[in-house]
């Protein structure tokens, strides 16, 4: 079940709105281009602002999401029938092998159940060809990011077109590791309603990932910083190996940026 945030359609149609600056996407765009993707899997791709960005650069692909209500405000922007929209997830998608399939923002850890993210690991590698890559991006438990998910840190008020302002804050509900829940409230000043998305990610250790991925069949090339949010994430560069290529059990690349 997707959060409240995606899945409930007023709160869906005011995701974008609330997060107008997307600048984190660029980096994805970047390795896109600097892997010569042309065909993309964009899993859990919300309300399509990457999935759009690639298709306007004139990319194939292919966006999935759980959330009925954010693939429905994907589905209607303008571009919107460049992009092959999908309602599920990565454990049942149809037939196709793309270059690179990618997991965005908060999407990695928001898998939070074990036997779904092992699921979704293997559903995209199916999904990849063979040399193609996953790229993805998960926090550092190590920096402990949810101690500044408080209502002082991340309260704000956002003037939005038709509905008024909005006044919106997060909370953590929950610190139980390697999960942390939290609220987001989104105060309507205009109506006076109160509306809220709880949220449950899992912060998973660089080991963790590297084991899970390599479980699964990937190659780690590299593990990458977070060039927008430096020495806060891990971005992991997995491939799904060539036709008879040699894997070591275990081995992985590593970026010199993350060796701390």
């Amino acid at each position: 079940m997707a959060d409240e945030a995606y899945e409930n359609p007023r709160l869906a149609a005011l995701y974008d709105p609330l997060d107008a600056d997307r600048g984190d996407l660029d980096v994805y765009a970047d390795v896109a281009t600097e892997l010569k993707a042309r065909q993309v899997l964009d899993v859990g791709c919300g309300t399509g602002t990457f999935a759009l960005l690639l298709a306007g650069r004139g990319l194939r692909v292919t966006g999935v999401e759980p959330a009925a209500a954010s693939l429905d405000v994907a589905r209607s922007k303008p571009g919107g029938e460049r992009v092959r929209w999908i309602h599920g997830d990565a454990t049942a998608l149809p037939d196709m092998r793309v270059d690179l399939a990618t997991m965005t923002a908060n999407v990695a850890q928001a898998i939070a159940d074990p036997e779904a993210w092992e699921g979704t690991l293997s559903g995209i590698h199916a999904a990849l060809r063979p040399g193609g890559h996953l790229v993805f991006e998960t926090r550092d438990p190590a920096r402990r990011a949810w101690e500044g998910w408080n209502r002082a840190a991340t309260r704000r008020t956002v003037a939005v077109e038709g509905v008024g302002d909005i006044e919106t804050w997060v909370d953590v509900t929950d610190v139980s590791l390697p999960l942390v829940s939290f609220r987001h409230t989104y105060d309507l000043t205009r109506t006076g309603e109160t509306l809220t998305s709880d949220s449950t990610l899992r912060f998973r250790e660089r080991d963790e990932v590297t084991a899970s991925l390599t479980a699964n069949g990937y190659v780690v090339d590299e593990i990458r910083d977070a060039p927008d949010r430096p020495g806060m994430e891990f971005v992991f560069f997995a491939r799904r190996p060539e036709p008879g290529e040699q894997i070591s059990a275990g081995s992985s690349g590593t970026s010199a940026a993350n060796d701390r």
